[in-house]
């Protein structure tokens, strides 16, 4: 017997539905059954056993530590596009983004751009004399904010473009530097230029105005929720001059906070504690999703009892360690109306705690300490369910999955050595309990491929070999398939996420057979991110187009201690790319 659980329920109702009696559930059910989307599946059998252990299980993971996250609203930016002189606008700040080039100045330090000339003008000559004082060459990274007479605005920022800007990384780069200025600065009213716009095309000016609508959302974002004390962010609008108007402008401004919120969505995702942010409450941020997006997002989520009756062996296999009990994950996006042209699923690495099993994370480098970064590739999935649950694109059907569970050490917990059978039935040997989220991942792959889909992109943190490769900043990309690797690769050159393509070398998979099953799970250091990938392949239906992205580096900021939201941005505009 199967219990539905719909989305319109309060939260912590959804999270220990089992909890309430039989008849106050068949009350709501024969209510509300039919007016959602959301099934939250529980098997019930007998009632009263799963009660008392599904709420022993969430009261002690809820209360582990006394710590809830604070209810902090993420605050808004007003953004307009306006066409007015920079010496008319009035406000806090005008931040002017420049290079390196636009800093040049005459044989009598005079600017020669006609923006900085003009502004230099208002101010007596003043913004040269500082500038020079103050050494800005508008090299990147450089900033300086001046507060001086004889402007609408109470103070001019110079941003440091570099040599040249032109990519999306950039000009987002130029929007959270306005707003780490505008926030020292305590100002709530900014306006952007640029000192260098002419012989941008209408399509450059769209793009630009969006990296940097998405660079001061993203700027402003502290995630203060685990602190006691925390100051808000001033900034309230941001005027971007010289870029243009009209609908297409507004409308691209509109989807940059779109995506951005998804971004911060992530980012809190992985911020969060693994005492918090266990796999039921990562369903219910789930599940919250398909209830704010209704009309096109659905939920169905798995209990560890219906993913043993279809036989997710090896997902199970990594979760039965944990008192926390796992859930599988399944948000489908389906457009209001008009044909499917395409299907897809975004399958996300879910391991909410990774402790590396009985091959336990030790010595330098194990990063134990930040082990709630490995459900980093499900945030980035959930990420973008939330963005495309907002930006409803047509004619293109989403399939969002993760397996999600705690890969922890108990008497009942997988050992080296034992043989796991996934859901496809092919045998894996456990010769490392660390190389746990490539278990996971299999049933998750073989379930998104029976979902019927074309295209399927997998993202986790799964190796510190592809760190080692390509360091903190970019992610691993593998995959058999050109055409899916020219359709991601073309969306990362909008979002402005690095990726690296590495090669799928076959010869390498000798060192993933077993001489008692199908495989083992981990070939050892060389290659390390290459033979993950292989293994990952095994559960691939060969007709679907496949790819794995490996973010164990980028997911992180080693630098501020916090999560960077990585992935969401390329998989939104992937996921448009095949919708238009």
């Amino acid at each position: 017997m199967v219990a539905t659980i719909v989305a319109s329920l309060p939260s912590f109702l959804l999270a220990s539905s089992v909890a309430h009696s039989s008849s106050t559930s068949s009350l709501i059910f024969n209510k509300l059954r039919s007016s959602s989307r959301l099934r939250f599946s529980f098997a019930v059998a007998p009632l009263c056993s799963r009660r008392a252990k599904f709420m022993a299980h969430t009261l002690a993971s809820a209360n582990l530590g006394l710590t809830q996250p604070a209810s902090i609203e993420n605050p808004k930016i007003a953004f307009a596009a306006k066409e007015i002189d920079v010496g008319e606008w009035k406000g806090d700040m005008l931040a002017v983004g420049v290079t390196e080039k636009d800093m040049t100045k005459d044989e009598n330090s005079k600017f020669q751009n006609s923006i900085l000339k003009k502004l230099d003008r208002l101010l007596g000559g003043l913004l040269a004399e500082v500038s020079s004082e103050e050494d800005f060459t508008g090299k990147s990274g450089q900033s300086t904010v001046l507060r001086l007479p004889g402007l609408g605005s109470k103070r001019v920022g110079l941003i440091g473009l570099g040599q040249s800007a032109s990519s999306p990384s950039a000009f987002r780069g130029l929007g959270e530097a306005v707003a780490a200025a505008a926030k020292t600065a305590q100002a709530n009213s900014v306006a952007v230029v640029l000192a260098s716009s002419e012989g941008l095309s209408n399509e450059s000016k769209l793009g630009i105005a969006s990296a940097i609508a998405s660079g001061a959302v993203l700027g402003i974002h502290e995630d203060n929720r685990y602190k006691s004390e925390s100051k808000k962010p001033q900034l309230k609008s941001l005027d971007i001059l010289g870029l243009g108007t009209g609908p297409d402008l507004e409308k691209k401004l509109k989807y940059a906070e779109d995506v951005s919120s998804a971004i911060v969505f992530g980012r809190e995702l992985v911020n969060s504690p693994a005492n918090v942010l266990t796999p039921a409450a990562l369903a219910e941020e789930a599940s919250k999703i398909a209830s704010s997006y209704s009309d096109v997002i659905s939920a169905n989520i798995l209990t560890a009892e219906q993913c043993k009756e279809l036989k997710m062996g090896s997902y199970l296999g990594v979760a039965a360690a944990s008192d926390n009990p796992p859930y599988f994950i399944h948000l489908c996006y389906k457009p209001l109306s008009g044909p499917i042209k395409a299907k897809l699923a975004l399958v996300g690495k879910g391991l909410t705690f990774d402790s590396g099993g009985y091959n336990i994370k030790t010595g330098p480098g194990c990063s134990i300490d930040v082990m709630k970064i490995d459900m980093g590739g499900s945030a980035a999935v959930l990420g973008s369910a939330k963005a495309l649950g907002q930006i409803k694109p047509p004619g293109v059907e989403v399939h969002f999955i993760v397996a999600s569970c705690e890969n922890m050490i108990s008497g009942t917990g997988m050992r080296p050595g034992d043989i796991l059978t996934a859901s496809n039935g092919k045998t894996i040997e456990v010769n490392n309990t660390d190389a746990e989220g490539r278990l996971t991942l299999a049933d998750a792959l073989v379930y998104a491929c029976n979902q019927g889909v074309e295209k399927i992109v997998d993202l986790a943190t799964l190796t510190g070999a592809c760190i080692v490769a390509l360091g903190p900043s970019i992610a691993g990309v593998f995959t058999p398939s050109d055409e899916l690797a020219k359709e991601v690769f073309e969306a990362s050159e909008i979002s402005g996420e690095k990726f690296w393509r590495m090669p799928l070398e076959e010869s390498y998979w000798e060192s993933m057979k077993s001489g008692v099953a199908d495989m083992v799970n981990t070939g050892g250091r060389p290659g390390g991110a290459i033979t993950a990938a292989l293994f990952l392949k095994q559960f691939v239906d060969e007709k679907v187009q496949w790819m794995h992205i490996d973010l164990a580096g980028p997911v992180w900021n080693e630098k501020k201690r916090v999560a960077t939201g990585f992935g969401v941005s390329t998989l939104v505009e992937w996921v448009l790319k095949n919708s238009s």
